[in-house]
């Protein structure tokens, strides 16, 4: 069974993770990982915060000789600016009296998280509902990375648009559709998108958002190659691959929306112009000759790449607050509170995605071709494959 927990605030000493189930044997590259915490940090937008941190990840256990062992793999990422945050966050009494923090930001877990626990300093809830948590599981994505690999299993991220400049239709793309080329265009825009063109207007569309003191939001696509058909279940309603994706990509913090292949889109239209037409080549391969199914029939893999698209909501720390109301005093007050934060995290949030997609797959197939070594597992997997 594979499982993960993430521990940590956004001003803390650090970022730590668990990771239990991992095969022992598995190779494992830190650069890789490290690798994709900064592209997590990079993308147009992003705010001051990502020029202190320097993410990079440290194994605490379960890795010996750059080897998994089988045993939970405990990761640490440091928070440098932790440092300008000890009183503030020091997990003893201080002396100094800290002022609380009761403005709280519309949109944010500033509100719920504070009435939920009962926090009367909304610093309590700001820290753990921050962001800064994505890293970790960025960090544990790339350690699933690394098991994916050995299975010929890859993903990718894209941003589709940034507020309303984007692509006009993306629906039904299959593999050929993708190309390496393709991916090292994204790797190269400051926004992680692909057309040259949209990248000019989608930086022209954030800085517009940041001279108003506003922020933006946008959508960004997830795909997966090479996944084998079988993983998921149709068995049980939580088990179902389509339904764990869903999961994963809306834990994202400022996710608000995802859909599969066509998604909405299939909505609007008749069956026989949405289902995926199946074949079987002569080399014995299955496939289809469309993919507005996103690589899922019936919570089950088919085959196809796996594509998620997920819509993310403008962050809510503006630099022109909007009105709302202080907890303290209970009082309306005509501008809630700003910190120092990110115009636009599309191109991160990709990121992000990337990991998820990468932990629900992990979990997937460790059920599917299940062992405690990574040779066992790989025998699994090819026995059923090349059934």
């Amino acid at each position: 069974m594979f499982r993960f927990l993430t521990a940590g605030e956004s001003h803390g000493p650090a970022l730590t993770m668990i990771v239990e189930g991992l095969p022992a044997g598995l190779p494992i590259e830190k650069e890789h990982i490290d690798s994709d915490l900064r592209r997590r940090q990079g993308g147009y937008g992003r705010g001051g915060r990502m020029k202190i941190e320097k993410d990079a990840v440290q194994f605490l256990s379960g890795v010996r000789h750059g080897k998994a062992l089988g045993s939970p793999i405990t990761l640490h990422i440091e928070n440098k600016d932790w440092v300008n945050w000890e009183e503030r966050m020091n997990t003893a009494p201080v002396e100094a009296e800290i002022e609380p923090v009761t403005r709280v930001r519309p949109g944010h877990a500033d509100f719920t998280g504070s009435i939920k626990y009962g926090h009367d300093d909304v610093r309590n809830s700001i820290e753990r509902s921050s962001s800064r948590e994505t890293a970790s599981r960025v960090a544990v994505g790339g350690l699933c990375r690394e098991f994916l690999a050995q299975f010929g299993i890859t993903i990718r991220s894209h941003v589709l648009s940034i507020v309303d400049v984007g692509y006009e239709s993306t629906r039904g793309m299959r593999a050929e559709d993708y190309n390496d080329q393709m991916w090292q265009v994204v790797e190269e825009s400051p926004v992680r998108c692909a057309d040259a063109a949209l990248t000019e207007k989608m930086i022209e569309r954030i800085l517009a958002a940041k001279r108003e003191g506003d922020t933006c939001g946008g959508v960004f696509e997830v795909v997966a190659f090479g996944a084998p058909i079988g993983l998921g279940t149709f068995s049980q309603w939580d088990r179902r691959l389509s339904g764990r994706l869903g999961q994963a990509m809306m834990s994202i913090p400022s996710v608000k929306a995802m859909e599969i292949g066509a998604g909405f889109g299939a909505s609007r239209t008749t069956g026989s112009h949405v289902h995926d037409v199946l074949r079987h080549g002569e080399d014995g391969s299955w496939y289809h000759l469309s993919n507005n199914a996103g690589g899922i029939e019936g919570g089950i893999t088919n085959g196809e790449p796996i594509v998620v698209r997920v819509a993310v909501k403008p962050i809510p720390t503006l630099a022109h607050p909007l009105p709302s109301i202080d907890l303290a005093t209970k009082e309306n007050i005509d501008e809630s509170r700003y910190e120092r934060s990110d115009v636009c995290v599309v191109p991160a949030a990709g990121v992000v995605g990337e990991a998820m997609m990468a932990i629900v797959l992990t979990e997937a197939l460790i059920e599917k071709c299940g062992g405690d070594s990574l040779t066992e597992m790989l025998r699994n997997y090819h026995a059923f494959t090349q059934a």
